[in-house]
């Protein structure tokens, strides 16, 4: 929590700042190491070094190369004045002072220092260092070191004071940012306060504080307020946000931030972070907004207060057990569309939760799963399904080769036990519907010159304790046993290769691959007696036939071999065109037969084949793709469905992404839709000058621009200001957002502009 949250805005450039001047704490272990020399002063001793000297009494004076060396420093100067009785050294002209325990390297005019006391004093004082960065997304990176001035420091003992000074990373005499504070009070490797401090821009103040606090260890957790910010939208108002950050204990931390939009009202944000032990964790994240509303008219206002939850984890429960948890609740899809700041978010009517404890050994695996799913069918209240799973437990054997004479023989066993619940506005279920699944499963290969031959034989029970009937749910129970054989058949692969074009590759390989499969599912008479809940209750009796062919394109340049295009074809024949009754006309169905080939519905009646499904991918060079799947029903004779990317990125400053997806299946197996999709970027984040991106997603059914980002970036080398344009037009979201940030390079970066909503 505190990397995320004290390393933002303010507090990051501060504690960087600070961490700089005696040393970077980032960069300094948990104990300091002496830097390697050869022939240091042992302890008590002190070494005396100059072109001439003067001694007069316990007084020497050194000039022309003048240096005193203890276990601890180095001084040099032009001239020094040394008192080997009360230990107190005078240096003038071009003095250097190098401390070998903490690191830190000074510069200054005049330097009054006693090696006994390990104190002294530092006039027109100036250094520099370098930061050792990670790279990482939206920072900016510059090899410029940081360079601090004062007018004067003290150092008593293993602690720092520096005056009228400053810290930046840009390049003197006229830097374009700068960190001024009238008294800068450190301790290395522990920590740094800074008194009245100003952010200045071209000399400008931007941010001003009384008192800073930033701790120098090596990993520090301090409770302290977040940075402020600021914010305006067309649907929200003017937006104010502060919080609170408390570091509880070393285990265990807590966030706070509350927001306020002039138009809509206070919104809360809460974030708790913890280790219960060594091997667990857990990450806990509620917002919530309290909504006076917006006005839709005839004195109406439309609210959508509402809140969500995620908590994520995991735990190592000792025996083999881990435990992995993702919850998540949303209370109303009205709140997500009118406060989330994520398109794919916003559009996204689905919301999982899953937590499993799992151990697996040997051949075997033994799972109990926690599950949640929630499908918003629209905005209005409750219009949603809700499946739970609570609890389901589920036993598993993998493939075990049992022989191995003549033949191999692998079995494998599944099992699962479940009280699942189903709620929607037309029906819902009991509150716990016991469902029982049990298939063991055994299968042989046969392998002769390339020739791949795989059949196999299963047996599956399954019981509910409750199931339709007369077109209600009653409690009644239902079973069914299935018998199931699968046949796949894989010939040799085909190749050839042939001498390539100059501009993809000196040899150019073409490989074909085919293979095909046979599947029969019998002892299904009642399909529509179950309720389903998941893939299990969705297999029906099938008799089918699938096949499929691949084609690989492999070019070879400078010794280097490339796949540079890959298209595969599938389809599948169905002896019995109506799944044993499982398929209803005139309306949707879904049976594993359709998912095993495909995500698109296509089942909107009895068939003997399914579209043919292809996948084309292309890269005929390096950073550029193009990828191409469809789905063609021959029954209705066009294309069911279409979706295009292609990616290409030029010198590694021009990226262009251009997509496009279009359904023009039945309304009765799904909405039509037709969206394009697109970003351009010019520039990086490290290019000096102007860089620029577009990102937009246009409905042309609908004809409107269902989400646009435009950010224009200027860096200077040593920081960076982003200016970012939003809009969002869908659903009830209709809204026009703009933010700005300031990047400082080698530190992070400040103001309204998030690092997870920028686009590069």
């Amino acid at each position: 929590m505190s990397s995320n949250l004290l390393s933002s805005g303010w507090s990051i450039l501060f504690s960087i700042s600070l961490a700089v001047l005696a040393p970077l704490a980032a960069q300094q272990p948990p104990k300091p190491v002496p830097a390697p020399r050869i022939n240091p002063p042992g302890p008590g001793e002190v070494y005396v070094r100059a072109v001439h000297q003067e001694v007069e009494g316990p007084v020497r004076r050194l000039k022309g190369a003048a240096e005193i060396e203890t276990p601890e420093v180095l001084l040099r100067a032009d001239s020094i004045e040394y008192n080997e009785r009360t230990g107190e050294a005078v240096a003038e002209g071009h003095v250097r002072f190098r401390n070998f325990v903490s690191g830190e390297e000074l510069e200054a005019v005049r330097v009054e220092y006693n090696v006994r006391e390990k104190t002294g004093k530092f006039y027109q004082v100036r250094g520099k260092a370098i930061a050792k960065v990670e790279p990482r997304r939206g920072l900016l990176i510059t090899s410029n070191p940081f360079v601090f001035q004062g007018k004067w420091a003290e150092r008593l003992k293993d602690r720092y004071i520096l005056h009228h000074g400053f810290l930046t990373d840009c390049r003197l005499p006229k830097p374009i940012w700068t960190l001024r504070a009238p008294k800068f009070d450190i301790i290395p490797n522990d920590r740094a306060l800074a008194y009245k401090s100003t952010f200045r821009i071209r000399g400008i103040p931007l941010l001003y504080a009384p008192v800073f606090y930033k701790s120098l260890k090596r990993q520090p957790r301090k409770s302290g307020f977040l940075t402020p910010n600021i914010g305006n939208s067309s649907r929200r108002g003017f937006m104010l946000g502060a919080g609170y950050y408390w570091a509880m204990s070393r285990s265990y931390d807590l966030a706070y931030r509350a927001q306020y939009f002039s138009q809509r009202g206070f919104a809360h944000h809460i974030n708790a972070r913890g280790r219960p032990t060594q091997g667990s964790e857990f990450d806990a994240y509620l917002y919530g907004v309290a909504d006076r509303g917006r006005t839709i008219g005839g004195g109406r206002r439309l609210k959508a207060s509402g809140f969500l939850a995620t908590v994520t984890g995991k735990a190592d429960l000792g025996r083999g057990f881990t435990s992995r948890w993702d919850i998540n609740y949303l209370s109303s899809f009205l709140f997500r569309q009118e406060f989330t700041e994520s398109f794919n978010e916003a559009v996204f009517s689905e919301v999982q939760s899953v937590g499993y404890v799992t151990r697996n050994w040997s051949h075997y695996g033994l799972d109990f799963v926690f599950r949640r799913i929630e499908n918003f069918n629209s905005t209005r209240e409750g219009d949603k399904i809700a499946i739970r799973k609570l609890p389901f437990v589920r036993f598993n054997m993998r493939d075990r080769q049992i022989h191995r004479k003549v033949l191999p023989v692998w079995v494998s066993l599944d099992t699962s036990f479940g009280l699942l619940r189903r709620n929607q506005p037309a029906f819902q279920t009991r509150k716990f519907v016991a469902r029982t699944d049990l298939m063991p499963r055994v299968m042989t290969a046969i392998r002769w010159k390339g020739f791949h031959l795989v059949p196999a034989v299963a047996v599956r029970g399954t019981h509910w304790d409750s199931s339709w009937k007369d077109g209600k749910i009653s409690g009644d129970g239902v079973v069914r046993t299935t018998g199931e054989f699968t046949l796949d058949f894989r010939l040799p692969s085909v190749a050839r290769v042939f001498d390539g074009p100059q501009w993809l590759g000196d040899k150019v390989k073409h490989v074909i691959e085919t293979r095909a499969g046979f599947r029969y599912v019998t002892g299904i008479h009642d399909f529509s007696r179950f309720i389903l809940f998941d893939e299990t209750d969705l297999l029906s009796n099938t008799n089918e036939i699938d096949y499929s062919i691949t084609n690989r394109l492999y070019a070879k340049r400078a010794g280097l071999v490339h796949e540079v295009l890959t298209w595969d074809l599938w389809q599948a024949r169905y002896l019995d065109p109506d799944f044993g009754g499982a398929v209803t006309p005139g309306r949707r169905n879904v049976l594993q037969s359709s998912l095993r080939l495909t995500g698109y519905a296509f089942l909107d009646g009895p068939r003997r084949y399914s579209p043919v499904i292809s996948s084309l991918r292309v890269s005929p060079r390096p950073g550029w793709g193009i990828t191409w799947r469809a789905d063609y029903d021959p029954l209705r004779g066009r294309f069911s469905n279409s979706e295009i990317m292609a990616d290409v990125r030029l010198r590694r400053k021009y990226f262009v992404s251009l997509g496009h997806s279009r359904i023009y299946s039945s309304p009765v197996l799904s909405p039509r839709a037709n969206q394009i999709r697109g970003l351009v970027v010019v520039g990086q984040p490290n290019k000096r000058g102007w860089n620029a991106a577009f990102s937009a997603i246009y409905d042309f059914r609908q004809e409107v621009m269902r989400f646009a980002t435009t950010q224009v970036t200027y860096n200077f080398g040593c920081c960076g200001i982003s200016f970012q344009y939003r809009r969002f037009g869908f659903g009830t979201r209709q809204e026009n957002q703009f933010r700005v940030a300031f990047a400082i390079a080698n530190i992070g970066t400040f103001g309204t502009l998030k690092k997870q909503e920028r686009l590069f």
